[in-house]
């Protein structure tokens, strides 16, 4: 198919949605290894972890075996309200670069959640109505996992208990309200309605928090509350399943083209996006039915692939959570309060991590204004004002792109556009106004945190 034949935007049929998820486990030779119990450091139990998820998640969670696993007949009714979402060629950004490189994004903002969050966020809300449940706790850094889930609760009728890292909870004052709009209730993390919070404010005075405080806070009201359980919006197993569907459509729509992508890249937090995007191209990979070049973007200031130690760490700050081998800065690591972008989390998803550790992909960071610029370049050339997680992954292709210019490659590059910013204005008023920073972790203080990761 000739490039003038390929649609701005192409879109596959509501009967094209993926009817299963893909669990890349099973096509892992190594597996990703097992939460560990924090107290004996034995494997997590089907039972011990009950006491927390939803008794269909646990099972999701600890399936290394089967491929697919179906997705129930009504979370499919629910994601055709935005589903499938557009694999979009950037003609724009291509001719702005002066690039032969053809560059397309699967864009996930197409929802009121505006992020690809909601994919996971329905799944979870259904097991737990399923299992009869009141509602359910979580945490949320920059508010994407928070609205998304809010809003899923909504549909089942669930009450949503949401922990916001203190510091996006101030910047991000229009993304809380929209949570409060699903009827979420919304508390600053660390706060004083938990014993962890009043544990981490005393120790940390003053702390704007962070994704590992947020998680104990809301593990701790869950395990205390009847008919209660957590939900994660990142880096478990089982969220990674669910955002199968992201690759699994933009794979489609591919080969509907006959394109193949040369290189894949997606922004890293805990792994949710990234591990979504590249799930069945990961799986092609490994069976030996195709190669790609696979790239995660993370920020400098959080840099949990590039300048991590891969070992068994704590979920959470407050040490409560299961020990998960991963690519870790260590549990008590709080970025710079001046980091906007999102992908705040301390680790990585114990799959990428595998992955990445196996060399079956590859991991930079970006500093934060180069973040931004590149935010800014594609809002003007594209017309989507993007979300700061997913500008890391338009910095990173755009430098793939300009690389393709000066050696005249025609690659085929593809990159996942998380969702919109238009609740991160804070952020780029900062940007604007010459406020942001490019804060960077020195060797010094990580190797502090590192220190205090719990001895094996």
């Amino acid at each position: 198919m000739s490039a003038q034949s390929i649609p701005y935007k192409t879109y596959l049929e509501e009967s094209e949605l993926p009817k299963n998820w893909y669990n890349v486990r099973a096509d892992m030779k190594n597996k990703p290894a097992p939460l560990l119990n924090p107290g004996t450091h034995q494997p997590m139990t089907a039972e011990e972890l009950g006491g927390v998820f939803c008794a269909d998640l646990v099972a999701q969670e600890l399936d290394n075996e089967n491929r697919y696993i179906p997705i129930p007949q009504e979370i499919v009714d629910l994601y055709k309200m935005y589903r499938p979402s557009p694999l979009v060629r950037a003609y724009y950004l291509e001719k702005k670069l002066g690039t032969p490189a053809h560059i397309y994004y699967k864009f996930e903002g197409n929802n009121t959640s505006g992020s690809h969050k909601l994919n996971s966020a329905i799944a979870q809300a259904y097991y737990a109505k399923k299992q009869g449940l009141k509602g359910v706790t979580t945490e949320t850094g920059a508010g994407q996992w928070g609205t998304a889930l809010s809003m899923a609760c909504s549909y089942f009728d669930l009450d949503c208990k949401v922990f916001m890292v203190k510091v996006s909870y101030e910047q991000k004052p229009f993304r809380r309200e929209v949570m409060r709009v699903y009827g979420a209730s919304v508390t600053p993390s660390p706060s004083m309605t938990t014993d962890i919070g009043k544990k981490i404010l005393e120790a940390h005075p003053g702390t704007t928090g962070s994704l590992g405080c947020a998680i104990s806070e809301a593990v701790e009201v869950a395990v205390k509350s009847e008919g209660y359980r957590y939900v994660l919006g990142s880096v478990l197993n089982q969220v990674l399943l669910h955002q199968s569907v992201i690759g699994l459509e933009a794979k489609a729509a591919l080969d509907k083209l006959g394109v193949k992508p040369d290189v894949i890249i997606g922004c890293a937090g805990g792994g949710s996006n990234l591990g979504g995007l590249i799930a069945p191209f990961m799986g092609e990979k490994l069976r030996g039915e195709a190669d790609y070049r696979i790239v995660a973007v993370e920020p400098a200031s959080c840099p949990s692939f590039t300048r991590g130690v891969y070992a068994y760490d704590f979920c959470d700050t407050g040490m409560v959570c299961p020990l998960a081998k991963m690519y870790t800065l260590g549990s008590d690591f709080i970025p710079s309060a001046n980091h906007a972008g999102g992908l705040r989390y301390h680790g990585m998803s114990p799959i990428l991590s595998q992955l990445y550790d196996d060399g079956l992909m590859e991991a930079v960071s970006v500093e934060q204004t180069k973040v931004f610029e590149a935010a800014e370049l594609f809002a003007r050339v594209e017309g989507t004002l993007p979300a700061p997680e997913s500008s890391h992954a338009i910095r990173a292709a755009i430098d793939e792109a300009l690389k393709c210019k000066e050696t005249g490659e025609e690659k085929n590059i593809l990159f996942g556009l998380t969702g919109t910013g238009y609740f991160d204005m804070v952020a780029y008023e900062k940007f604007h106004e010459g406020e942001m920073s490019d804060y960077i972790p020195t060797d010094e203080e990580l190797a502090k945190y590192r220190a205090m990761l719990p001895k094996m």
